[in-house]
C-alpha cells in the first residue's frame, strides 16, 4: 500500500479516533507532508522508537506505541516472562502520560502487569526500578535531548540495560510481524487496576534509588568540610532531574545550590532553549548568568530525562567558566572515582574502565595509569551495561567506571544506563574534595592534561531530514567503505576498522583481524601520532556523525590540530554528499 493509500485508510478506518483524523484532514493539500508521515512505518530500532509526535505511520502516536508494545508483549510471553511485569517511566515530553498508559494497557490486555511511575522520573531510575522490582522489561517514554516536537519509546530488559542481542532483534521481528494496528490489544484502565494489572509506583522506589546513590560517596568528610563554601548552579532544563538531583545534594549536606528558576518546572516545550541538549552552549546562558551573580564553582545541567550531564567549571585564577565536553567530564570523574578507590584500598586487582569506541583515548591513559583493563564497546550505553552483566554472571572482572563521549557515565551498578543524578552528586563531591586540596575542578583538569597528555576530541554532525536524507547518509558511508582512505588531513592511516564487515585492516602489514564487537554500520580510522576518526549514522536522529581525536603538545597545539582535522572531515563529507 502506497503512502497516499495509507493516508486515506487512516481517514476512513474505525481504528483511528476523531482527533487523529482531524489532524490528518488539515494536511490534505500538503503532498510532501503526507508522504513524510506515511512513506514508512516509524522504525522500531535496537532501542525502540523515536520520532516526531503526530498522526501517521511514521510518527509517534498512541497507535504506533500500542503496536510496538504488542510486539514487546508477544516476545515477553514467548520468553515466559509475563508474570514478572514491566516497569514504565516517562519524562516531560508532550504525550508522555498518554503513551505511558497506552503501553501499560496494551501489556495489561496481554495479561502482563505494568508498574507505572506516578509522575515523571529520570531514565536511570527506570533502569534501577526494572531490577529492583524483578521485572522482565522496562519502557521509558522519552526523546532524551531531542527538540520539543519529538518523543520516544525505549525498551529495557531484565538486567536494567536497554535491549541488546538477541532480545533487540527478536523484539524488532515481533513488532514487524504485526501487520495491522487492529491487532494491538488494549483494555479499560479501571478494569486493569481492579484486576491488579495496572500498578502505580513512586516514593518507595525513589527512596531505594537515593540510598543506592549514597553508597557511591567516597569522601563524606570532604563534603562536610566544604559544604558551606561550594556554590553550585543547577538546571534540570525543564526536565526530570529537578526533584532527585536537589534531594541528593541536600541530603549529602551541600548548602549552596542555586536553581535556574526559568528552567525549573517540567515543560515539554523547553521555552528557554528549544533544543534541550546539555552539549549546547545556549542551554547554559541562564545558568551562566546566575553563576556569575552568585560566584558559583560549577554550573550543571541535566538533559530532560536526566541521563546526561553538561558541566561548566570555574577557573579560580581568572574567574572564567570553562565548558567540559563529555570526554572531559567523564575523564575527570573517572580519575576522581578510581583514584579514591586506590587511596582507600578498594581498587580491585581485576578492575575495568569501559568506554565506547568514539570516546577519548585519554581514558586509555587513565586505565593504564591505574593498571585497569580498558574495555571498548560500540556506541550506546547498553553495551557498557552488557559488560557489567557479564562480569556479574561470570565473576570475572569488576566494573570501576564507564562512560561515553555523549555526556553520560555510570558510577556504581545500581542502574545499567547513564545516570546524570549520580554524576551530579559525584562531581559536586569531587569539587569539595579538591577544594580541601586548594584546587578547583579546572585545576584538576589541567593537572590531568599535564600528566596524561593534551588530548582534544571533537564531533561534527550533518543533519539530513526526510527520506532523501536517510538515503544520502547511507550512500555516503557506503562510498567511504568502498574506497577506504589511506590518508586523512595529512595523517597517515595506520589501520581501519569496518564494524559492519567485522574487519580490522592493518595498512602497514595488510593483515586483517576481526573487531570482536557486534556488527554495526561504523567506520573507524587509526591515524599516526595518536589521532583517530570515526564515522557513523546517528541511531536516534537523521544525522551523519563523525568523531575525531588528536594529542597535542599543549592546549594551543591540541586546539589547532583538532580544528584542522575537524574542518577536513566536514569538507570531505560535504563533498561526498553532493
Amino acid at each position: 500500500m502506497g503512502y497516499k493509500e495509507l493516508y486515506n485508510d487512516w481517514l476512513e478506518s474505525d481504528i483511528f479516533d476523531a482527533e487523529t483524523k482531524e489532524e490528518l484532514k488539515a494536511i490534505e493539500n500538503d503532498e510532501k507532508e503526507i508522504e513524510d508521515r506515511f512513506y514508512r512505518e516509524l522504525e522500531f530500532g535496537t532501542a525502540g522508537l523515536r520520532g516526531v509526535i503526530g498522526a501517521g505511520t511514521n510518527r509517534m502516536n498512541m497507535y504506533t506505541v500500542r503496536k510496538a508494545t504488542q510486539g514487546l508483549a508477544n516476545y515477553i510471553i514467548s520468553q515466559g516472562g509475563q508474570d514478572k511485569g514491566v516497569a514504565i517511566a516517562y519524562d516531560c515530553r508532550h504525550g508522555n502520560t498518554l503513551f505511558a498508559d497506552t503501553a501499560a494497557l496494551c501489556l495489561n490486555a496481554n495479561g502482563i502487569k505494568a508498574y507505572v511511575f506516578d509522575a515523571l522520573r529520570p531514565t536511570p531510575e527506570l533502569s534501577f526500578a526494572v531490577r529492583e522490582l524483578g521485572c522482565i522489561a522496562g519502557i521509558n517514554i522519552t526523546a532524551s535531548h531531542n527538540p520539543s516536537e519529538y518523543n520516544g519509546y525505549k525498551v529495557y530488559w531484565e538486567d536494567g540495560a536497554q535491549i541488546t542481542p538477541p532480545h533487540d532483534v527478536n523484539i524488532m521481528d515481533e513488532v514487524k510481524a504485526i501487520k495491522s494496528f487492529e491487532d494491538a490489544k488494549t483494555m479499560d484502565k479501571d478494569e486493569a487496576i481492579a484486576q491488579g494489572l495496572y500498578n502505580v509506583i513512586g516514593k518507595e522506589i525513589d527512596d531505594k534509588y537515593i540510598e543506592k546513590l549514597k553508597l557511591q560517596v567516597k569522601n563524606q568528610d570532604a563534603i562536610k568540610e566544604m559544604a558551606d563554601d561550594i556554590k553550585i548552579v543547577y538546571t534540570p532544563l525543564n526536565g526530570t532531574g529537578n526533584v532527585l538531583v536537589r534531594r541528593i545534594l541536600d541530603e549529602l549536606g551541600f548548602k549552596n545550590v542555586y536553581i535556574v528558576k526559568e528552567q525549573e518546572e517540567p515543560d515539554g516545550d523547553f521555552p528557554t532553549v528549544g533544543y534541550p541538549n546539555p552539549e549546547s552552549e545556549k542551554v547554559f546562558e541562564l545558568a551562566m548568568k546566575l553563576g556569575k551573580e552568585v560566584d558559583a564553582d560549577l554550573l550543571l545541567a541535566t538533559d530532560p530525562d536526566a541521563d546526561r550531564l553538561g558541566v561548566y567549571v570555574k577557573d579560580d585564577k581568572t574567574g572564567e567558566y570553562h565548558p567540559l565536553s563529555g570526554n572531559m567530564s567523564g575523564c575527570l570523574l573517572a580519575e576522581y572515582e578510581i583514584s579514591q578507590m586506590k587511596e582507600q584500598g578498594n581498587l580491585p586487582s581485576d578492575g575495568a574502565l569501559i568506554k565506547t569506541i568514539v570516546t577519548t583515548n585519554l581514558a586509555n591513559d587513565i586505565a593504564k595509569a591505574y593498571n585497569l583493563e580498558l574495555i571498548e564497546c560500540l556506541t550506546g550505553f547498553k553495551y557498557i551495561g552488557q559488560h557489567i552483566l557479564n562480569m556479574e554472571t561470570t565473576g570475572k572482572g569488576h566494573y570501576c567506571f564507564g562512560f561515553e563521549e555523549s555526556y553520560g557515565c555510570l558510577i556504581g551498578t545500581h542502574a545499567r544506563d547513564k545516570d546524570a543524578v549520580v554524576a551530579t552528586m559525584a562531581l559536586c563531591e569531587a569539587a569539595a574534595y579538591y577544594k580541601t586540596k586548594n584546587m578547583s575542578l579546572w585545576d584538576k583538569m589541567v593537572e590531568m592534561y599535564e600528566t596524561y597528555g593534551y588530548w582534544k576530541d571533537g564531533i561534527q554532525s550533518i543533519e539530513l531530514k526526510g527520506k532523501e536524507g536517510i538515503e544520502k547518509i547511507a550512500a555516503t558511508i557506503t562510498k567511504i567503505r568502498n574506497n577506504m582512505p589511506t590518508e586523512l588531513a595529512g595523517y597517515k592511516v595506520l589501520s581501519h576498522r569496518d564494524y559492519e564487515k567485522d574487519v580490522v585492516t592493518d595498512l602497514t602489514t595488510n593483515e586483517t583481524t576481526t573487531t570482536g564487537l557486534p556488527k554495526s554500520n561504523v567506520l573507524y580510522f587509526d591515524l599516526e601520532n595518536g589521532a583517530w576518526v570515526c564515522i557513523r549514522p546517528s541511531g536516534t536522529e537523521p544525522k551523519l556523525k563523525f568523531y575525531y581525536g588528536v594529542k597535542g603538545k599543549d592546549f594551543a597545539d591540541a586546539d589547532k590540530l583538532e580544528a584542522e582535522l575537524g574542518n577536513f572531515m566536514v569538507d570531505m563529507v560535504n563533498e561526498l554528499l553532493k
